[in-house]
């Protein structure tokens, strides 16, 4: 493949996120999505690049705002419109909405709504590889503020202790909720990495799909070596809000000055030829899927105890 080809298959997958995000937005006022959503509109760079580098068998774990991860790493847009709707055939039958979305025949063993409880989940994982001889990795996709959280602590500290074959991927938009990280955080997100002695690596451009790509291989082939765990940090922006579909910058944590810095920087916004090009492929894609979606039952009283342990 050459690398104009490959480009354009990672520029069309990221923009089949935005498309599928957009049309989220479009039928959310609607209620026919059942579940709160966290979009990824800026951030898609970061799970195409990754995913793009990861092997067969290698297992991924994910936030909340975790569409983007769900559909770089080979997701059916079927399955997922169908789970945040609320349906019989979403992928986990309508039980887990936007927030636990999981994909395990590609890798995706699932995310969290809970901040940084993917880490451990992770980290078990890895132990396992490592006791198996699987020769997998493994990754663990977070936000920065899951850093302020114990169990992010003990999960690194573990992990390190034992030399676990696993990539610590920290998708870092600087941004909690209504709050940056600036007045978050005391700390540096290196100073932390290198505090358990991982190697630490950092992608500032992240709207670069290929230098994401290239970052992600080189901790990849580390981890997979037998070097222990690998710290990724990719600095990238979140053009939404925290949760829904508005914006905020209205809300005073963040400024105009850097949407619109992000914005000239976005190769889905700065290569309109491109992404025109694509797009009546992609929306056909996405419509086919929602209203394969839409046909799908919702679930009766039978379903109410089903798949309940």
């Amino acid at each position: 493949m050459t690398d104009t080809a490959h480009y354009k298959e990672l520029f069309r997958q990221a923009l089949l996120i935005r498309r599928v995000e957009e049309k989220i937005i479009d039928v959310y006022p609607s209620d026919n999505i059942q579940s709160p959503v966290h979009l990824s509109i800026g951030q898609e760079a970061v799970s195409v690049g990754l995913c793009a580098a990861l092997d067969p068998g290698d297992m991924i774990y994910g936030s909340y705002r975790g569409h983007a991860l769900y559909i770089a790493c080979g997701g059916d847009l079927t399955q997922m419109f169908a789970e945040l709707m609320g349906r019989v055939g979403g992928i986990s039958k309508g039980k887990a909405g936007s927030m636990h979305l999981s994909f395990p025949a590609k890798g995706l063993m699932g995310a969290s709504a809970v901040v940084a409880t993917q880490l451990p989940h992770a980290v078990g994982s890895a132990l396992a590889a490592k006791h198996r001889k699987t020769g997998q990795a493994i990754v663990c996709v977070f936000g920065d503020g899951a850093l302020e959280e114990g169990v992010a602590h003990e999960s690194f500290n573990f992990a390190a202790l034992n030399s676990l074959p696993v990539l610590f991927l920290c998708e870092n938009n600087r941004l909690a909720v209504h709050s940056h990280q600036r007045d978050r955080q005391s700390f540096s997100v290196e100073g932390l990495a290198t505090l358990y002695g991982f190697p630490f690596r950092k992608v500032s451009e992240g709207w670069d799909l290929l230098k994401v790509e290239a970052e992600c291989r080189v901790a990849l082939d580390a981890v997979r070596r037998g070097d222990g765990p690998q710290f990724l940090e990719i600095t990238t922006f979140r053009s939404r809000e925290h949760v829904g579909i508005g914006d905020d910058l209205d809300q005073g944590y963040r400024s105009r000055a850097e949407f619109d810095h992000w914005q000239a920087r976005d190769p889905l916004v700065q290569n309109a030829a491109l992404a025109e090009a694509l797009l009546p492929e992609i929306d056909a894609e996405i419509d086919a899927a929602f209203a394969k979606a839409d046909a799908s039952p919702t679930p009766g009283i039978e379903h109410l105890l089903t798949d309940v342990v």
